[in-house]
């Protein structure tokens, strides 16, 4: 082409800022976040001890995580105040009824921008809050790169009084606000069209059925890295409140307009998919999850194991005698039967299949290597009682 014509491909225009920033949109995230802290604080629930931590200290935790999903969403279809304006101009409250869940949609992007400039304001919070005061700062957070470090997380439990930062961030705005994004797209959809489609609903129930299992087994994630080793920085503020609401709610955004009519076998298919990737996700986690806490319990008594030098005992038999990341696949193929609700007519809602895949590998390789440190001799054994990685006597 001409030079004009290369000028015309490769001139970057951004759309009017106005249709990707909004303080009216950063206002309804704030209240968002605001109404989980409230929530988190106000909800009845057990507190739990987390961790040893290598202070000797075990952090307590709220966990009511599963009763805020119930009334999150409760509070989505019932409690929105409805207005009236008297004769004198004055509003008024005469009633409560359901959240405009249309707005979600319509809002979306400048929704997505808020959170992300909500994540990076409060990774600034934690960050400059890491050097006053004794903090115990996570060992991957104190490279002395004040880019990095930021990033990666400084500190390993910012607190405000008892209030866990990154605990509260890993499950409930962001998580919770999944689900409810997936239902205004569910809403602006029966807006458009008259009826919510098939695949719609599945997507829903689907991805409403990963997001409930994590709230309900919200004690098993204090034993996962993200809570015991790593710090609370950007990655995880910006992962937790801004990627996973807003690149995991792709499948029934697209599918708002773009819904394929998929036939009743194909359906079904993607359902088995689904189903099986759950089983073998929930079974795997929390069967590690109850030999963690209790070797001995009734539940898992039964399971091999092979003992460590360093005194902890690795499975060998069970979900994890069949592969070392089984959780992985079974998670896996949940994120692809999501995608394959949207049919084939575009790879953008595959995004999270192709980025997930990718990812577990990456963590596949980072944790064998962390794991041939932490254990030394001891992993190489182990993985010559349990080869495979994701799939038995496959891969």
């Amino acid at each position: 082409g001409s030079p004009a014509e290369w000028r015309d491909l490769l001139r970057l225009e951004l759309p009017p800022v106005d249709e990707w920033w909004s303080w009216e949109a950063f206002g309804v995230f704030t209240a968002w976040f605001l109404f989980q802290v409230a929530l988190e604080r106000l909800l009845p629930g057990q507190v739990v001890d987390g961790v040893k931590l290598k202070t000797g200290e075990r952090l307590k935790y709220r966990i009511n995580a599963h009763l805020a999903f119930w009334v999150s969403l409760l509070a989505m279809g019932h409690a929105w105040p409805r207005w009236e304006c008297d004769a004198n101009g004055l509003h008024r409250i005469v009633g409560l009824g359901m959240f405009p869940l249309e707005y979600l949609y319509d809002r979306y992007l400048q929704l997505a921008t808020a959170s992300i400039a909500f994540s990076i304001a409060l990774s600034v919070y934690v960050y400059v809050g890491s050097f006053f005061g004794q903090r115990l700062l996570a060992e991957g957070g104190q490279s002395g790169n004040p880019i990095y470090d930021f990033f990666i997380g400084r500190e390993l439990n910012p607190r405000l009084g008892s209030f866990d930062w990154k605990y509260f961030c890993e499950l409930r705005p962001g998580l919770i606000g999944w689900q409810v994004l997936n239902i205004g797209m569910a809403v602006k959809q029966a807006q458009l069209h008259g009826s919510v489609s098939p695949s719609m609903v599945l997507v829903n129930l689907f991805q409403g059925l990963y997001v409930w299992d994590a709230l309900f087994q919200e004690r098993a994630i204090l034993t996962t890295m993200d809570i015991t080793t790593d710090g609370f920085g950007f990655m995880l503020a910006f992962g937790d409140l801004a990627w996973v609401p807003f690149t995991y709610t792709l499948q029934a955004r697209y599918l708002v307009n773009h819904d394929p009519g998929l036939s009743l076998p194909f359906l079904a298919a993607v359902a088995l998919l689904n189903v099986t990737g759950y089983m073998v996700f929930r079974g795997a986690n929390s069967q590690k999850d109850a030999f963690r806490r209790d070797p001995g319990a009734p539940e898992v008594a039964h399971l091999k194991f092979m003992n460590t030098k360093r005194g902890t005992k690795l499975l060998i038999s069970g979900y994890w005698g069949l592969a070392r990341k089984i959780n992985y696949t079974g998670d896996w193929f949940m994120g692809l039967s999501w995608c394959l609700l949207t049919g084939f007519g575009s790879i953008v809602p595959y995004f999270y299949a192709i980025y997930f895949g990718i990812l577990l590998v990456h963590r596949a390789i980072r944790d064998d290597g962390f794991c041939a440190a932490k254990y030394g001799d001891d992993w190489g054994r182990y993985k010559k009682q349990v080869p495979s990685i994701f799939l038995p006597w496959v891969f």
